[in-house]
Order: structure tokens, then sequence, then C-alpha cells
């Protein structure tokens, strides 16, 4: 293989993760969020579009549409290999040849082009080969393959097409020469009979820019697709219709329960959990694992519990990896596994974070870096002895190893069922669409702990540490303090620290009481069960790990609500009824910030005087994006409002 083939699978290994993962886990956030970012991008449209208009003369691909349909019809003659063996020499070869082809001058740009072309053809993922391939092949030579992979697809005097994607959504595409606003009437009409409130994404493939284009209040979802890059046709537009919304196939229907909106709720901005059937008492109503979860800072790195799965382990059972600043340790070889996949290897391990086959001594490059980047944030954290920075951090370690799984071109293994596990509809859904729809109270990061994390990230894969802002920091922080459950194994413990003054506890939502347990986890069903101090169902963890089993409380009829009690609301023996009433309503105003108005604390109330609470109403909130498309202000006041084309 020549030494740039070498380099565009060394630069792969990099790209891959720091470019598209970065690009997924970022972006999406600052559009959404940033009313700065948009600001910004609209004052530098006019300046963009200037250099473009200078620039469009320079960029011509030397070729007609019809030599590059005549080359591309040769080709696509061509007998493609089947098995996974042959796809791979196969790949290897038109990409070697295509290098070669180049290295012979302008005359084989056109040869050149189809040779990547080809290569193209077999690769699992192309629109990741095309990122790399943009940051690895000749200028002139990228611009010819490019145009060959859209004409395989699309027609130049398509307006209109109906298609299914490899995970059975419908879609439309529509290809347009006139430019945005002209084309937004075309744009209309096709999502009127779409009929699917699916956001248009709009593409610029001459100056390599996109941005979303909600065209009514019910577009409310934001699916991850690919992004074409540079082509010379002004505009690309894309809808991409799903099959059905976000709650409509969460919470998975073997659960039993569904999500709704709270009852006299107009803004439906508050959600509650539903049951599906009817429950007997003591009835198990589902069970689920935590998407991220850790054990409280005074048994990490002790020995006694599962870094994974919490459970307690006996005697000298622990299985301990080769490399982990932590010191964590598992109860079996299964949860070393897991944690190494979803989070201790980017964290805190020095093992690529990529398949060998993509590696390519990248490891041993960056060892030192990430040797000195890990020594840091664990020293940090050590000091801070609080579980939430960890849990943060496992929550957007996570996120990466989900996204670097979407893209890697062979999923096998640990990978694979880290994938099931995590995402639901195929991949349309992930962690960010259940982090994104979560209530929580403002948390607060500092840029020294963000800086620390994020240059773990960065020393990990270059490009990751630009996916983490300070402000995205602080909303992972608040949502996760506000959503995370106690783990309580058996009767629980009785020996967890507390804090100096009563304001400074961590708390969790456990009946039990945070003291009782050994740590805390995202439940992303549920967390949207609201509290009530006379509940209808309680968590349980009799198999004793952080598997989280919901029993009904008393029995339930389809369509009851289910509550459950976020802090101890039992009367302990030294209290009275309204001592032990004040001492729960305290607990949940400092720690989720609202004074609980449920049926046992109205039929409890007294004359006294709660202004000491310091709540007067639920302080808690859901996104801006969640809210526009709930309330349903997501429509011609939110397109005036978009961001124009963005990277």
């Amino acid at each position: 293989m020549s030494p740039r083939a070498s380099a565009i699978f060394t630069l792969a290994s990099v790209t891959i993760i720091g470019g598209f993962v970065a690009y997924a886990v970022y972006f999406d956030y600052k559009r959404r969020n940033d009313v700065s970012f948009r600001k910004q991008l609209k004052k530098d449209k006019k300046r963009v579009n200037k250099q473009a208009a200078q620039q469009e003369e320079s960029t011509a691909i030397p070729f007609t549409t019809e030599e590059l349909r005549a080359a591309l019809a040769k080709v696509r003659d061509e007998e493609l290999p089947e098995t996974p063996e042959a796809k791979e020499q196969y790949f290897m070869g038109h990409v070697g040849m295509g290098e070669q082809l180049c290295a012979q001058g302008p005359l084989f740009q056109l040869s050149a082009a189809l040779s990547f072309y080809r290569a193209l053809r077999v690769y699992p993922s192309p629109v990741e080969l095309i990122m790399i391939y943009q940051k690895t092949v000749p200028e002139n030579v990228f611009k010819v393959c490019l145009p060959l992979k859209t004409l395989e697809t699309l027609s130049d005097t398509a307006t209109d097409s109906h298609r299914t994607d490899q995970l059975g959504r419908e879609y439309h595409f529509v290809v347009h020469r006139r430019g945005f606003p002209q084309g937004l009437g075309l744009l209309r009409r096709l999502h009127r009979r779409s009929g699917t409130g699916s956001p248009i994404l709009e593409v610029n493939l001459r100056l390599c820019k996109t941005r979303y284009l909600p065209l009514c209040g019910d577009c409310s979802s934001y699916p991850k697709h690919p992004i074409i890059l540079a082509y010379p046709l002004p505009y690309f537009w894309v809808g991409i219709c799903p099959v059905s919304g976000y709650y409509d196939v969460f919470p998975r229907k073997s659960m039993n329960v569904s999500v709704q909106p709270a009852p006299g709720d107009a803004t439906k901005l508050r959600k509650v959990v539903v049951a599906e059937r009817d429950f007997s008492e003591g009835e198990v109503i589902y069970k689920e694992l935590p998407l991220v979860a850790a054990l409280d800072a005074d048994l990490e790195g002790k020995g006694t519990h599962c870094s994974q799965c919490l459970r307690q382990i006996e005697g000298d059972n622990a299985v301990r990896p080769e490399s982990d600043r932590l010191n964590s340790v598992y109860c079996s070889p299964e949860c070393q596994t897991k944690a190494k996949v979803q989070w201790q290897n980017l964290l805190f391990g020095l093992d690529s974070v990529l398949p060998e086959d993509l590696d390519n001594g990248m490891s041993r490059l960056t060892r030192q870096q990430r040797d000195e980047a890990q020594t840091k944030f664990t020293a940090w954290l050590k000091e801070q002895d609080k579980s939430l920075p960890l849990l943060t951090a496992r929550f957007v370690a996570r996120q990466v190893a989900l996204e670097t799984a979407k893209v890697l071109p062979h999923q096998s293994g640990a990978l694979a069922d880290e994938l099931a596990e995590a995402t639901i509809a195929g991949d349309e859904y992930s962690l960010y669409d259940h982090m994104e729809r979560l209530r929580f109270v403002d948390g607060n990061v500092s840029e020294e702990e963000t800086k620390m994390l994020c240059d773990v990230l960065g020393a990990a894969l270059p490009g990751l540490d630009k996916s983490l802002t300070d402000e995205r920091h602080a909303t992972y922080n608040g949502k996760l303090a506000y959503n995370a459950i106690g783990v309580v194994l058996g009767e629980g413990r009785d020996d967890r620290p507390t804090a100096d003054r009563p304001e400074d506890e961590t708390r969790t939502r456990t009946p039990h009481g945070t003291s009782r347990q050994v740590g805390s986890g995202y439940y992303p069903v549920s967390s949207y069960i609201v509290h009530s101090c006379a509940p209808s169902a309680r968590p349980s963890f009799s198999a004793g790990n952080f598997e989280l089993s919901l029993i009904a409380a008393q029995p339930l009829k389809k369509g009851d609500e289910i509550t459950i009690a976020w802090v101890d609301a039992s009367q302990h023996a030294d209290e009275t009824a309204e001592g032990a009433r004040r001492r729960r309503r305290i607990e949940l105003a400092r720690g989720w910030r609202f004074k609980c108005e449920c049926s046992r604390c109205l039929e409890e109330a007294t004359d006294g005087n709660e202004s000491d609470m310091g709540i007067e109403k639920d302080e808690s909130r859901v996104e801006d994006v969640v809210h526009r498309v709930e309330t349903g202000t997501s429509g011609e006041a939110y397109l005036r409002s978009a961001p124009t084309n963005v990277d």
C-alpha cells in the first residue's frame, strides 16, 4: 500500500471519532440551544456567500455531467464482491490504485476518482468515508469522486422522490436548482404531502453548509442522518420522516408503561408514567438498567463493589483491569468488558479506543498525553469526593462510545451489544434523545473541570476535546443530579459519610434515603416517574446490582399514573406527623427545588409558616428546544430565528 493510502486509514481512526462523532455530539446541541451562535452565523452569511461566489469559477469540475454519467455507467456494470473478505480486498486494492493514479497527474484525474468511487461502493459507511476522502484525497480528485456517488442515487431532473433508508424510515428528497427561499414553496408542498411533521434538512452542497428548516409546529423530531459534503449543485434538501415519534417507541412496549403529558398541563411540558395494563400489589411493573451509574465516592476504588453494576464483591473475587486510574474493580469479566467499552478505557485506560485494524499505532503515539491528562483528572475527582462529576464524565464517555460504534465499519461482540442496549428504533434515538427531554435544575461546573475532561477526551482522539462546552457540561450535571436514582442494596448501608452542612448533601431519588445507597444511576424510563409522599410504586434492587425493579405498592389499573417517593417519606420513631412532613418537604426543596403538593402533604398541612423552605414554585425546567416543540412555537416564528447555513 502506498504511504498516502496508509495515511488515509491512519487519519480514518481520528476522523471517524474526532470529526464525525464530535460533530454529532456538539454541533446539534449548539444549533438548537445557543442563540448567540445563531446570531453570529446570520451575521456572517453575506460574507460567506460573497466568498463562495468568488471561488465558484476556481472550483468548477473539469467534466460535464454527461461525461460523469458515462463513466459511472461503466463502473456500475461491474460486479461487486459478495463476501466480507472479498469486499475488504476490493476496497484496499482500489484505494491503492487511486493513490497511484493521483501521482500520475491531471490526465488521470477521472480514473483516480473512479478508483476511489469503486472503494466507496463497498464501504459500509460511505458518508464517513467521504469525510475521510475530503481530508486525504487531492482536492481536484475529490471534487470528481463525490458527484459520482451522488449521481448514483439522484437524478439531475428529479424534483420529488420517495425512498426508504437502511433503518426502514421513509423519507423524501428534493433536488432543486433555485436557491432558498425561492424553493421553500416546493418544500412546504412536500412537507404537507408527507404528513409526518418532520423538519427538512437543507444542505447547500456548493458551500458545504447545512441548516434545519422546521416547517410547522409539529416538527418535533431531529433525526440523525448523513450530511453529504461539497457538490456543485446549488441546493439539496432532505426531509427525514421517521415512522413514529420518540414517545411512540419509548418506553419499549414490553415495559407495560407509557410516558404521557401530565393531566391538566396544557403546555405538555410535564410528563408522567402511566400503567398500560392492570397490576396487583407487589407485582413487578418492569425492570430497567441504567444508561450510566457510579458508586458513591467513598466506595469507588475500595475493592468492595463492582464499578460497573455496583454489586457487592465477596472475598478476593474482584476482577481488576490492567490499567485504571481509579483502581476500579468488577464482579465479573462481563462487567469489566462492558465498562471498558462504555467509559473505563476512554477515561481511565490506555488501550486504543478504536479496533486494532483502525488504530494503526495511534494509541502508542497518544499514550503519554493520555496518561498525563488522566492523572490530573483522576486526582481532581478524588479531591471532590463526590460521585456526580464521575457520573457525568461516564455519560459523556458512553455517548462517545455509542457514536463510535455507529460509524465503525464492523460491529460485533461488545460493540454490537452496546448499540443494541442503548438505542431504540434502530439507531434513530439514542443517549442524547433521552437526555435532551429531561427536566432539570441548572447545574454548575467550573472551567477547570470541563477543561480537564476535554483534555482526557482529546488525548484519546484529537477533536473530541471540542465536543463539550462549559454550558453543555453544566446542563449534563444538572440533569443527572436532578434525575439520578439511588441504588440501595438489601436494607442499605449505615456508614455513608455525611456533608458538614445539610444543604451540601448529595441527594438522589430513593425512598430509603440517600444515606442508605451505595451509588446512583440514570434510568431513562424511571426518571419520568414523579414524586409522591404516598407513592403507588417503589424501586427495588433485588437482583443485588443496579438493575431496578419497579414494584406496585398498591393495585393499579390501566391508565393510572405511577409515582414513587424520591425521599424517605416514612415517619420516624422520634418524629411527629408534622415533623416528618416538614423534613421530607425541606429535603425535596433542597434537592429538587419544588414544594411538594401531593395528596398526603395537603392532607397533613397545618397553619405553620413554610417561608423558610426558600421555594415558592417548581424551579425545574426543560431545554429551550423542547419547550418550543411541546408548546407549538416551532413553526413560522422559529423558522425566522432558525440558524443560517452552518458548518
